[in-house]
């Protein structure tokens, strides 16, 4: 593969997209490690500058899938939650999200970069809660069989990868290497339900496109900077696809008509973690936005037939949560 004729054919003023055989062509090369690094720098940047389309991003995927260390299923279907975003101007939640779904007793994979390069990182306030990284898939799988919830770095299960989000550091910016990541599948069982929250719409439909071509299990939103939960705020739409459909869950929420939330004190990971400690303990009302995306996973991972059960059941234990504040009252 000549790394030169495809950087004249992407790095111009008239830029055509990379066919799915030279996406994951190009992209297994850089998971390998085998493109200088000046050469890996234009290319990673001329592609995000581009914007990549459907096809380089299930190209890419297929790459990766076959670069891929996976954990073996559990009895229980788990929910995964790929954290690559952080917090840049609003906490992030994803913690809470995962916390929440283990009150159910789903296990929750969370899997994303320790080093937030700027950002607060969903590792770092896992730590504040208690929560350690996992070193190894065998770890992961102790820890998702003893506690229901596990943190697995990039580089357990895909050290190309690490290395190419790594360089974010050195670029400045997130690159396709951070899309790909959404995408990537760590357990061998097909009832796994991956949560995938997009930056911008086209991204967003172009993991929708791939979801639904390749029959994965999948929820679909507009994330918060990224990151695969509900923005507090105002509700995105959030849409299920299983077996090549698509259902949407929830409309989108007319923000003008939202209350507005109490919210953590500040971005920082402690912060994040009290906060995140109080809504647990009942002390916080949980945002409505993640009551919505809570009864969207119960649904979505097979925990109930029916979405206005999972509805109620999801009532139910918020229900609980503020009893528990009144009766330490």
């Amino acid at each position: 593969m000549s790394y030169t004729r495809l950087l004249k054919a992407i790095a111009t003023s008239d830029p055509r997209h990379l066919s799915q055989d030279e996406a994951r062509e190009l992209f297994a090369a850089m998971l390998d490690g085998g493109i200088p690094d000046l050469e890996l720098g234009a290319l990673l940047l001329a592609l995000r500058v581009k914007g990549e389309c459907s096809a380089e991003l299930d190209g890419a995927t297929e790459a990766l899938a076959s670069r891929t260390l996976r954990l073996a299923g559990g009895a229980q279907p788990a929910v995964v939650l790929p954290s690559y975003g952080g917090a840049r101007h609003f906490p992030n939640l994803t913690p809470l999200l995962a916390l929440l779904l283990r009150r159910f007793n789903i296990p929750v994979l969370i899997h994303g970069e320790l080093d937030g390069h700027g950002r607060v990182a969903s590792a770092m306030i896992l730590r504040e809660l208690g929560i350690m990284p996992t070193a190894s898939l065998a770890r992961a799988e102790a820890a998702l069989a003893r506690d229901g919830l596990a943190f697995l770095p990039v580089g357990a299960f895909s050290p190309g990868l690490a290395g190419l989000l790594a360089l974010r550091a050195r670029l400045g910016v997130r690159h396709l290497g951070h899309q790909v990541a959404k995408l990537l599948q760590p357990f061998d069982d097909a009832r796994t339900l991956t949560v995938i929250g997009a930056t911008h719409a086209d991204r967003l439909e172009h993991f929708r496109q791939i979801c639904l071509q390749r029959r994965r299990r999948a929820m679909l939103l507009m994330g918060t900077e990224g990151e695969p939960f509900a923005d507090p705020r105002h509700r995105p739409e959030i849409d299920l696809v299983c077996d090549g459909e698509q259902q949407m869950l929830f409309r989108a929420e007319n923000s003008s008509f939202s209350p507005s939330p109490t919210l953590p004190a500040g971005l920082d990971a402690s912060a994040t973690a009290r906060w995140i400690e109080a809504v647990l303990a009942g002390d916080i009302p949980l945002p409505t936005p993640l009551v919505n995306q809570l009864a969207c996973c119960l649904y979505g991972i097979g925990y109930v037939d029916d979405m206005n059960q999972a509805k109620a059941i999801v009532a139910v234990e918020v229900g609980m949560l503020a009893q528990r504040k009144l009766r330490a009252a």
